[in-house]
C-alpha cells in the first residue's frame, strides 16, 4: 500500500541533511548540486532501490534515482528518518495530509514496522494493523482493548461497550460515564465472554467472586436470569449482583424481579444461598412440615416467589394427608413461632394458640387449656362450660372447658342450661347429669381459620 501525504514526527529531534555526518567509503558520494548523497558501484555507477550501509554501519536506503532516501517510508514496511538512517527500536507518530489525528507506529531492531502483530514494547503489549498503525479501543473481533496509550489493558476496565459511539478523543475528564461497563480481561489482554449460556446470562468466578455477564461480556448488576428455566420455580433461575457486581447471598431486602408477578409489596425479602439461588417452596395450599428451611437456627418457610410466608398457615404433616397449623408470626417476622401465642387468624380475629417444638399447632390439654391444632378452645355463646370431643387418632376424648378454655379436672360442674358434666383428674369427661357416657357427646373443636 502506497503511503501519501505523510509528515513524520519523531519522538527525537531531528538533523538536517547539512548535519550529517557520515565516514563514506570510497563507494559514497556527497552530491553538493543536488544536495544529497548517492551511492556508485565498481564501475561508477549510481545505485538505486537498494540498501546500503555508511562508514558508521548505520543503513540507508537510495532511491530510483540513486539519491539517499530521508524522512520517508521504504516499501511501506520501513522508513528513514532525515539523517537517511534506517529507524529502529523507536517510537514514530506521522499526520495525513489535511488531518489533525496522528497515528503511531512502531520499528523494531530489524527495521521493519511492527504490522498485523501483537508486540510487547517496554514490558507493555500493543497491537498494530497491517498498516502498522497502533490500534486503540476495541481491537481483534472486540476482544481486546488498548487504551488511548495504545497499551493492551487487563483486569477489570470499565468502558463504553464496542457498538457506542463513544469517541475517547473527544472525553475529558470529569464527563459523564453513563452508558460505560465493566468488563473483565484476563492477562492475556483477551476479555471474558461467557460461552455456554443456559440462561439470558452467564455466572463466573473471579478470584473466587462470582460475577454475571451478558453474552458480549459486559458485567450486570440487580436480578438476573442465569438459570435454566427448568427450576421448581421461576424466581430459582434467578440471581441478585450487588452494585460492585458481586453475587449477594443470605439475606436481602429489594425489589422483586420484574419479570415476575404476584408479589404483594414493591420490595420484599429473600434469602440467598452460598450460590446466589434465592430459596423458595411450593404454593400455600401444597406446602408441608417438610418444605421449612432452618436459616441460622431459624425455621422459616418460603412461598414460590421466594419470600418467606407469615401469619398462620395450614401445613400437611411430611407427605401424609394429615395436616397441622403452623404460625409464622406477622411479616416482620416471618420465622416459625412455638409456644403460647396470640395469632390474628384468617378472619381478622385475634385468638390464643399453642404450638409445640417443632411449630405444629399442640392438640390435647397444655397448662391446663385445650387446644386443637393449636387453637384453644372455648364454651362458646356464653355457656359457662361445654362439652368438646377431641380427636386423638380414629377415636376422640370429651373434655369440658370453660369460656377461658380452663379444662374442668377432677369435679362435677354445671353449665348455663343447667347440665351436669362430672370429669376425672385428667380432665375427661365421665357422666353427665350422673350418667356414664358412652361415646362422645360434646361437639366437634373449632379449626383455625386459615
Amino acid at each position: 500500500m502506497k503511503r501519501k501525504g505523510l509528515i513524520v514526527l519523531a519522538t527525537t529531534a531531528l538533523l538536517t541533511l547539512g548535519a550529517v555526518t557520515i565516514n563514506a567509503h570510497a563507494e559514497w558520494e556527497q552530491k553538493q548540486s543536488e544536495n544529497t548523497w548517492i551511492y556508485t558501484d565498481t564501475n561508477g555507477n549510481r545505485m538505486t532501490n537498494t540498501w546500503k550501509k555508511g562508514a558508521d554501519n548505520l543503513w540507508r536506503y537510495l532511491d530510483s534515482d540513486g539519491k539517499m532516501a530521508i524522512n520517508t517510508w521504504v516499501e511501506n514496511t520501513y522508513y528513514v528518518d532525515a539523517n537517511g538512517i534506517l529507524v529502529t527500536d523507536k517510537w514514530m507518530k506521522f499526520q495525513d495530509s489535511g488531518s489533525s489525528q496522528y497515528k503511531w507506529y512502531y520499528f523494531g531492531s530489524s527495521g521493519k514496522a511492527i504490522m498485523d502483530n501483537w508486540s510487547k514494547i517496554n514490558n507493555k503489549w500493543y497491537y498494530f494493523d497491517g498498516n502498522g498503525e497502533m490500534q486503540t479501543g476495541w481491537i481483534q473481533d472486540d476482544l481486546y482493548y488498548s487504551g488511548t496509550d495504545g497499551a493492551m489493558r487487563t483486569g477489570w476496565q470499565k468502558l463504553f461497550p464496542p457498538d457506542s459511539d463513544y469517541d475517547p478523543d473527544r472525553v475529558t475528564p470529569g464527563d459523564n460515564d453513563d452508558g460505560k461497563h465493566w468488563y473483565y480481561f484476563y492477562e492475556n489482554g483477551k476479555k471474558y465472554i461467557p460461552k455456554d449460556m443456559s440462561g439470558d446470562y452467564d455466572s463466573y468466578k473471579i478470584d473466587g467472586i462470582s460475577y454475571c455477564f451478558d453474552s458480549e461480556g459486559a458485567l450486570q448488576t440487580g436480578w438476573r436470569n442465569v438459570g435454566s428455566q427448568n427450576a421448581d420455580n421461576e424466581i430459582e433461575n434467578y440471581k441478585y449482583y450487588d452494585s460492585n457486581g458481586k453475587l449477594r447471598v443470605g439475606w436481602y431486602s429489594v425489589e422483586p424481579p420484574q419479570d415476575i408477578v404476584g408479589y404483594e409489596e414493591n420490595v420484599e425479602w429473600f434469602y440467598f444461598s452460598s450460590s446466589g439461588v434465592p430459596k423458595s417452596g411450593p404454593k400455600k395450599e401444597e406446602a408441608s412440615t417438610s418444605d421449612l428451611k432452618k436459616i441460622n437456627g431459624k425455621n422459616y418457610l418460603f412461598n414460590e416467589l421466594g419470600n418467606p410466608v407469615y401469619g398462620l398457615q395450614k401445613l400437611k404433616i411430611g407427605s401424609s394427608t394429615e395436616y397441622t397449623a403452623v404460625y409464622f408470626g406477622d411479616k416482620k417476622t416471618s420465622t416459625m413461632q412455638t409456644g403460647k401465642v396470640k395469632v390474628t387468624e384468617g378472619d381478622g380475629d385475634e385468638c390464643t394458640y399453642y404450638f409445640s417444638g417443632s411449630g405444629r399447632g399442640y392438640t390435647g390439654v397444655k397448662d391446663g387449656y385445650l387446644y386443637y391444632q393449636g387453637k384453644l378452645q372455648c364454651a362458646e355463646g356464653g355457656m359457662k362450660y361445654e362439652a368438646i370431643d377431641l380427636p386423638t387418632g380414629s377415636s376422640a376424648t370429651t373434655y369440658v372447658v370453660n369460656a377461658s378454655g380452663r379444662v374442668a379436672k377432677g369435679h362435677t360442674v354445671k353449665d348455663a342450661d343447667g347440665i351436669k358434666y362430672t370429669t376425672t383428674n385428667s380432665g375427661k369427661l365421665l357422666a353427665v347429669d350422673g350418667d356414664s357416657v358412652s361415646g362422645n357427646v360434646g361437639r366437634e373443636p373449632v379449626e383455625p381459620t386459615w
